[in-house]
C-alpha cells in the first residue's frame, strides 16, 4: 500500500479530515478532501463533522480552524509552516497602532495570529475584504497586517479611508509592475490574473484581481485559452493539472520563477501520514484568546452568510 493510500486508510479510520490550501505542494491534493483559499478552507473548517482536523497549510490557518472547533483536535503537518505576513504584527505592535487611531474598527486579515484577532473587530480573507470592510458601514478602518490588500480595498471601495499597518507578503511583493509590462509584451493575447496581496500598481495593470480561489475559478469560466499568473506557484500548479485532466486546452504561465512561498512548501505527504498516525503536531490557544478570536472570525462567517453581526 502506498503513501496516498495509508492516508486515505487513516482518515476512515480515525474520522479526520484533511484541508489543503490553494499553494501547497499539488500533490497534496491526492488526499485532500477539501483545496481552496482561505475563506473557503474558513467555512469547510467551520461545517465539518470530523474529529480531527488536517490542516496543510500554515500556522494561522491551523490555528483559525482550532478556534472554530474548539472540542475538535487541529493538526499542522510540519511545524516549520509559518507565515511571514502574521510574524510582521504582534499584540503589543497592534495596541500600539490602535492607540495611534483611537476609536476606529480594526479589520484584521485571517493572515494573522489568534492573538492579533483576539485584539480586532472583525476578519477578513482576500476573497471578502471587500464586503467585510462595507459591511462595517464606517468612514475609516484600520487594516492589519497587510498594507496592500487594504489599500486595494480603498482603491475599490472608494468612500472608506483605510489606514494600513505596513505588513507585507514577500511572496506576492516579488511581482513588479514592470513584470507585468513584461508579461505583456511575451504575452500579448494572455489575461493577467493577480492576488491582491501585490502592489497596487500591480494590480491597475492587471485584468483581473482576485483571491486564489476567485483566480482559479475565473481562469476556468474564461473563453481565452492563456493566461498569465501573478500569484503563488501553486495556482499554475493546479490550473496547468487541471486543464490537462479535464481538456481545457488552457495555458497558465507563472509571472516568474522565483513565486513561490517556502513556507506553503514545507508540508509533504509524509508529514501528513506521520502526522495523522501519530496525531502528533497539535494546535492549540489558550481559552481567553480563543474566546475573543472566534468572535472576530465568526463575525466574518455571519456577514458572509447574510447574518446579523
Amino acid at each position: 500500500m502506498n503513501i496516498t493510500d495509508e492516508i486515505i486508510k487513516l482518515k476512515k479510520e480515525k474520522n479526520a479530515v484533511i484541508l489543503a490550501h490553494c499553494y501547497q505542494p499539488v500533490e497534496i491534493d491526492e488526499v485532500a478532501d477539501f483545496v481552496g483559499d482561505s475563506f473557503y478552507l474558513s467555512r469547510k473548517a467551520a461545517e465539518t463533522n470530523a474529529d480531527i482536523i488536517i490542516f496543510a497549510g500554515v500556522h494561522f490557518m491551523a490555528q483559525s480552524a482550532k478556534l472554530l472547533n474548539p472540542e475538535k483536535k487541529v493538526l499542522l503537518p510540519n511545524l516549520n509552516s509559518g507565515c511571514f505576513m502574521a510574524d510582521m504584527i504582534n499584540v503589543a505592535q497592534l495596541r500600539q497602532f490602535k492607540s495611534q487611531h483611537p476609536n476606529i474598527p480594526v479589520v484584521c486579515y485571517i493572515n494573522s495570529t489568534a492573538e492579533v484577532k483576539a485584539e480586532s473587530d472583525i476578519c477578513c480573507t482576500s476573497s471578502n475584504a471587500l464586503e467585510i470592510v462595507k459591511s462595517l458601514g464606517v468612514p475609516e478602518v484600520l487594516f492589519i497586517p497587510d498594507t496592500y490588500l487594504g489599500k486595494w480595498v480603498e482603491h475599490k471601495l472608494g468612500n472608506v479611508k483605510v489606514t494600513t499597518y505596513n505588513g507585507f507578503c514577500p511572496t506576492h511583493l516579488r511581482i513588479r509592475p514592470e513584470d507585468i509590462e513584461n508579461a505583456r509584451k511575451q504575452y500579448p493575447n494572455a489575461k493577467i490574473l493577480t492576488h491582491p496581496e501585490c502592489h497596487w500598481e500591480v494590480c491597475k495593470l492587471s485584468d483581473f484581481v482576485g483571491s486564489t480561489k476567485e483566480i482559479m475559478e475565473y481562469a476556468q469560466k474564461s473563453d481565452e485559452k492563456r493566461f498569465v499568473i501573478a500569484t503563488e506557484k501553486g495556482v499554475a500548479d493546479r490550473l496547468n493539472r487541471d486543464s490537462k485532466l479535464y481538456g481545457w486546452g488552457k495555458e497558465f504561465i507563472l509571472i516568474k520563477d522565483n513565486i513561490f512561498c517556502q513556507n506553503m512548501k514545507w508540508n509533504t505527504l509524509e508529514d501528513i501520514y506521520n502526522s495523522l498516525k501519530n496525531e502528533e503536531h497539535e494546535i492549540t490557544v489558550d481559552g481567553k484568546t480563543a474566546q475573543k478570536a472566534r468572535i472576530c472570525v465568526q463575525k466574518m462567517l455571519n456577514v458572509m452568510m447574510g447574518v446579523g453581526v
